[in-house]
């Protein structure tokens, strides 16, 4: 799995208990899914169709840093399904585990419309030619 984004844990990040708010980790995780799939899809109109279950193990604090991964787990005509793990930077821990984040590729009118992608690309290699 490739970790793309750090987030930082700031004060407004925090629950009543003061730890990481289950909400912000889910707003992250899902905007992460969302960037990721624009940049494979090559297309700015992707939406979250699906978000499987969610596995809450473990939490972080003020000051703590926590890297979102993202992996796709399979190519459809119209979708992309990706797995996402939420890390603890600075205790190892994993905080967060989603099975299946399903997005899809829409048109101009906001209608599922096929990709034409097989396979995860790389910007720097389309950026030199798919060597």
């Amino acid at each position: 799995m490739r970790f793309h984004t750090r987030k930082w844990v700031k004060p407004e990040d925090l629950n009543a208990n003061q730890t990481l708010f289950g909400g912000r980790v889910l707003a992250w995780i899902d905007e992460e899914a969302a960037l990721y799939s624009i940049i494979q899809l090559e297309n700015k109109r992707v939406v979250t169709k699906y978000i499987s279950e969610i596995n809450f193990m473990s939490t972080a604090v003020q000051g703590d840093i926590v890297e979102i991964g993202i992996e796709v787990v399979k190519f459809g005509i119209s979708s992309l399904t990706l797995n996402c793990e939420v890390r603890n930077k600075m205790t190892r821990e994993t905080i967060v585990t989603v099975d299946n984040i399903i997005m899809v590729n829409l048109d101009e009118k906001g209608k599922p419309v096929p990709h034409g992608k097989t396979k995860i690309e790389f910007v720097k290699d389309r950026l030199e030619g798919g060597d």
